[in-house]
């Protein structure tokens, strides 16, 4: 399932939002302002973010600079005032994929949704990102707080797996399928030994994990 984040602080406008992606199938996050859509955009992972130009504490244009200076490809719309479209232009200068101009009509944001979806979805080397750690597909590493961490390939892999598939509950199952191939790895002890691995490389608390979490008798879900 895609997550939106949406940061807007017009409460009407953000849950007729909210009300719109979730029927599309989306799971979506809301925020009202930009230090609180900064922080949920670095920790929660979101596929996408939808970012109101005018916010307080922090402006969509300072939003998305901060994003864009860490590193973060989070594709990026932005909802503006049509006395704002020069500041929407100053945006897509500062990092933002895309913007509309209000009023629009929901079925317009959605086709330039997942318009933006399916380009960044284009490139598969592209970095994924969740909280502090990095994953590089392309260099193939893995760094944390910007130190790279010692991760075998099928860790990599298995994280990587685990990444795309965020909220989701998998079967350890699906992962042999997945990562291994049955014929390679038949065992579903395998995938526990590899998700520990990666817990003890990941976690801050390994012993009470918040990224990678095991769903009784059904798996594990990636939370990051």
């Amino acid at each position: 399932m895609r997550r939106v984040l949406i940061v807007e602080d017009d409460p009407s406008m953000a849950a007729a939002l909210r009300d719109g992606f979730e029927s599309e199938g989306y799971q979506v996050q809301v925020a009202s302002d930009g230090a609180a859509g900064l922080e949920a955009a670095t920790s929660s992972g979101p596929d996408l973010l939808i970012l109101d130009l005018m916010l307080p504490k922090l402006s969509g244009l300072d939003v998305c600079r901060r994003l864009r200076d860490d590193g973060s490809r989070l594709p990026i719309i932005m909802l503006t005032a049509r006395s704002q479209e020069i500041d929407a232009v100053v945006g897509l200068r500062t990092g933002a994929d895309d913007y509309i101009t209000k009023p629009f009509g929901f079925m317009e944001l959605i086709a330039r949704v997942e318009a933006l979806l399916r380009r960044t979805a284009a490139d598969p080397t592209a970095p994924l990102q969740f909280g502090d750690v990095t994953i590089d597909l392309g260099k193939r590493e893995v760094r944390k707080e910007g130190r790279r961490l010692d991760l075998s390939p099928r860790e990599l892999h298995l994280l990587e797996y685990l990444v795309r598939h965020r909220g989701e509950v998998i079967e350890r199952e699906t992962l042999l399928d997945a990562v291994w191939g049955y014929q390679q790895a038949p065992l579903t002890r395998t995938v526990d030994v590899h998700v520990a691995k990666l817990r003890r490389k990941l976690e801050d608390d390994p012993t009470n994990p918040r990224l990678i979490v095991t769903v009784h008798r059904a798996g594990y879900r990636f939370t990051g």
